[in-house]
This record gives C-alpha cells, sequence and structure tokens, in this order.
C-alpha cells in the first residue's frame, strides 16, 4: 500500500476504497440471490435431471420426457403414497402432471423470465 502525504490524496483514497467496498457487497449479495434461486426446489429438480442428462448423455425431446415423466411419478408417490382413495389420486395425478409439466420446461425459459421480471421490479 502507498504512503498518502496530503488530505486531498487522503480523501481521494477513502472515497476509492468506499467505491471498492461497494461493489465488492453488490456483488455478494448478488451471489445470494443466485445461492438462494439455486436452492430452490424446482430449479435443484431441474439442474439434476440437467445433470442426468448432460451425463448419460440423453439428448432426445423423448429421453427428457421420459425422465421428467418418472420425476412426476416419484412426486405423486411421496406425497400421495399408495391409497384407495378416489379423492387422493385424482389429487396425485394432478401433482404428478404440474411436477412433470414444470420439470419438462426448459430451465433457460423460466429464467429469463425471472430475471426480466427481477430486472423490471427493480426499475
Amino acid at each position: 500500500m502507498e504512503a498518502v502525504y496530503t488530505i486531498d490524496a487522503l480523501d481521494q483514497k477513502i472515497r476509492q476504497l468506499e467505491a471498492q467496498q461497494d461493489a465488492e457487497w453488490i456483488a455478494i449479495k448478488d451471489e445470494i440471490d443466485e445461492i438462494k434461486e439455486n436452492l430452490k426446489p424446482l430449479n435443484l429438480i431441474r439442474n439434476t435431471v440437467e445433470e442426468i442428462n448432460e451425463t448419460v448423455g440423453f439428448k432426445s425431446d423423448l429421453a427428457q420426457s421420459a425422465i421428467s415423466i418418472g420425476i412426476g411419478f416419484l412426486a405423486k408417490k411421496l406425497v400421495i403414497g399408495k391409497t384407495d382413495s378416489v379423492f387422493k389420486n385424482i389429487l396425485g395425478s394432478l401433482l404428478q402432471l404440474a411436477v412433470t409439466t414444470i420439470v419438462s420446461k426448459p430451465h433457460h425459459e423460466s429464467s429469463s423470465q425471472e430475471s426480466s421480471q427481477h430486472e423490471s421490479s427493480e426499475e
């Protein structure tokens, strides 16, 4: 660190360090927002599906649809379980349909929509 000999130089150095601190805080807040977004359950599921697709090499829409349907089925079984109730079966099927539809949507579409909504709300 260089020595500062005048009041003007000291004031300038203080303003420079405050600006640097502000920029670092903004970067930290942006990183925290990104982490919170990635930890949402829907995004965790989508990221897992994308990783499976990349690892196994599923490129076709058919394979991705099968994975989405499988995740929807698992969601139904985890939430509803085995039941003889018609109401619970209908509710489970609706849940399965919703999860399958949400997971099958490409991640970049929802991210761009959310980021455009986020940007417009900041203005």
